[in-house]
């Protein structure tokens, strides 16, 4: 009879442990709205490259590199001398998408997108604003 007892009282605790945890996730998803990410489009095709802004604020930015060409490709952010690469994303195949995570300082960047990967790069400028 113990048993059977101790069970259903574990039984009547699940509820009120899964109201726990929905209350933690949820709180956990609060926190993350006032997230100040910056996110960038851009799109390869097999002979361009597009970003949806030249300009973003100084701090955290995502670029959403989606390959909408038929060959494998690459994105670079370069620091404004052009060869000093900050941060890369290399083999984005047809039809993908990846995110490039990187938190840039204000100034002068160079973007660079490599379809086919072959050195024969699409090269823009990017600023990164200061932020008051």
């Amino acid at each position: 009879m113990n048993s059977l007892h101790g069970r259903a009282a574990s039984r009547a605790l699940i509820p009120a442990a899964l109201s726990v945890l929905a209350a933690i996730a949820l709180s956990a998803c609060t926190a993350n709205s006032t997230d100040d990410t910056t996110t960038i489009a851009v799109s390869i095709t097999d002979d361009a490259c597009t970003l949806s802004e030249t300009t973003a604020p100084a701090g955290d930015t995502v670029f959403a590199v989606t390959n909408s060409g038929t060959k494998v490709a690459e994105f670079y952010v370069y620091a404004s001398d052009g060869t000093k690469i900050v941060a890369e994303i290399e083999n984005v195949g047809p039809g993908l998408t990846r995110d490039l995570a990187v938190p840039l300082d204000a100034g002068t960047y160079v973007t660079s997108c490599d379809p086919g990967m072959d050195g024969g790069d699409i090269r823009a400028d990017f600023v990164a604003t200061a932020t008051p």
